[in-house]
């Protein structure tokens, strides 16, 4: 008998009749003899609704109740499908993120696993039920309820697996692996049986919304055997794993993107041997998240330094700028909004020269303005105009014979 945490995001249990469908398909699984931990995240876009909702009563919302707001999307889901595998004659128990035995950080909102007791869980499944959990949530060591940020559900339920000792962790999605690129960008997509590790940590760390980093870094660190699948069909879906099958020959796996980027640049800053350690700590105390940093000489005694950032950051940045200029002795910082960046990743370039100049040579041809340029042994980034994003992955997919022989299929979102 294995045991399997299988976690169903959003749009899986996006309607009661796919929630069902969710419950029909975990009773395949214990039928055929897995014992089952489901993590869910809420339903749909209910998240988004509960937002919205506390923006029409206040501008300024309070962490801890947004956590106590926010966390009640997931326990509508698990009582759900509790119910759900309950009508179909399966023995079910929903439990929210602090009843599982998740403990995190004394954060509100961005809150990171601590430890699993998973004491209760063991007990349940014991018991010979099917435990439903709910994803993104836990309970600090003060009894206060936390979310844990993006991809909190991704990242519960590998912990959950690793905390189990769990014999696979499947995420459940709308397509039916991980691919190439994006399917709704590029319908030739290819999909991968399989992928390393570190080649999903970049993939998700620079935008492909599949699996986020915080779950892949979880996964590599415990060795959890991670499968991404579709909700909606039978597919086998891509293998997370040490290492990538050799026979997909390829050099470069993925194409990511990200279309919310913008750049920063700080002019005439003194060119002082701690200037660059005092600007970027500056940035870090206000916990504003810096990528691609390009330094250049301006004059003799001063210097130009770029970075980029996400697009929502550029109003904050350059307040904390402006507030420390006298510090830092700049001249001038202004941003240059609309950017995209575009990454390509694939482990076989540690040992194939050529593959930069490939990429820079294809965005050249199709007249693609490449404004920053950020390399590491499994990847390549540029940062260009938003708007020649869609041809520009386009057309890295189609230079490095990435398309596949039919169009991947894409489940809409509810």
């Amino acid at each position: 008998m294995s045991l399997i945490v299988q976690k169903f995001g959003g749009t899986s249990v996006g309607t009661v009749e796919r929630i069902q469908a969710v419950a029909r398909r975990i009773a395949s699984a214990v039928q055929a003899g897995h014992s089952i931990v489901a993590v869910v995240s809420a339903m749909g876009k209910s998240t988004d609704a509960l937002v919205d909702m506390a923006k029409q009563i206040t501008d300024i919302q309070s962490p801890r109740e947004m956590d106590m707001l926010l966390t009640t999307g997931e326990q509508v889901s698990i009582a759900l499908l509790s119910m759900a595998l309950q009508a179909i004659g399966h023995d079910a128990v929903s439990m929210t993120g602090w009843q599982a035995g998740i403990t995190t950080e004394n954060i509100h909102m961005r809150a990171r696993i601590d430890h699993i007791d998973e004491s209760p869980v063991r007990k349940a499944l014991q018991e010979g039920k099917v435990v439903i959990v709910a994803g993104f949530q836990g309970v600090s060591p003060n009894g206060q309820i936390t979310t844990l940020g993006r991809g909190g559900s991704d990242t519960t339920a590998v912990a959950l697996a690793a905390a189990l000792h769990a014999d696979m962790c499947e995420i459940y999605t709308d397509v039916d692996g991980v691919y190439t690129v994006d399917p709704r960008l590029v319908p030739g997509a290819r999909k991968l049986t399989s992928i390393s590790y570190d080649e999903m940590l970049e993939l998700a760390t620079l935008g492909a919304g599949v699996l986020h980093p915080r779950a892949v870094e979880c996964a590599k660190q415990h060795r959890v055997h991670l499968v991404v699948r579709s909700s909606f069909n039978e597919e086998e879906g891509t293998v997370i794993k040490e290492e990538a099958n050799m026979e997909q020959g390829l050099v470069v796996s993925g194409i990511a993107h990200d279309k919310n980027v913008a750049k920063i640049t700080v002019a005439d800053l003194p060119t002082k041997v701690d200037a660059m350690a005092k600007l970027f700590a500056i940035l870090a105390k206000e916990h504003i998240n810096v990528d691609i940093i390009v330094q250049s000489a301006y004059e003799a005694n001063t210097m130009n330094v770029s970075f980029s950032i996400s697009g929502d950051e550029v109003k904050r940045t350059l307040d904390v700028l402006l507030a420390h200029r006298e510090t830092l002795q700049f001249g001038y910082a202004v941003a240059e909004e609309h950017l995209a960046k575009v990454s390509i990743v694939g482990a076989g370039m540690i040992t194939n020269p050529g593959v930069a100049a490939q990429m820079f040579n294809c965005l050249a041809d199709i007249g693609v303005e490449m404004k920053m340029v950020s390399t590491s042994e499994i990847k390549v980034s540029c940062v260009i105009p938003m708007a020649q994003m869609e041809e520009a992955v386009r057309g890295l997919h189609a230079s490095f014979e990435l398309d596949a022989k039919e169009a991947a299929v894409v489940y809409g979102v509810c």
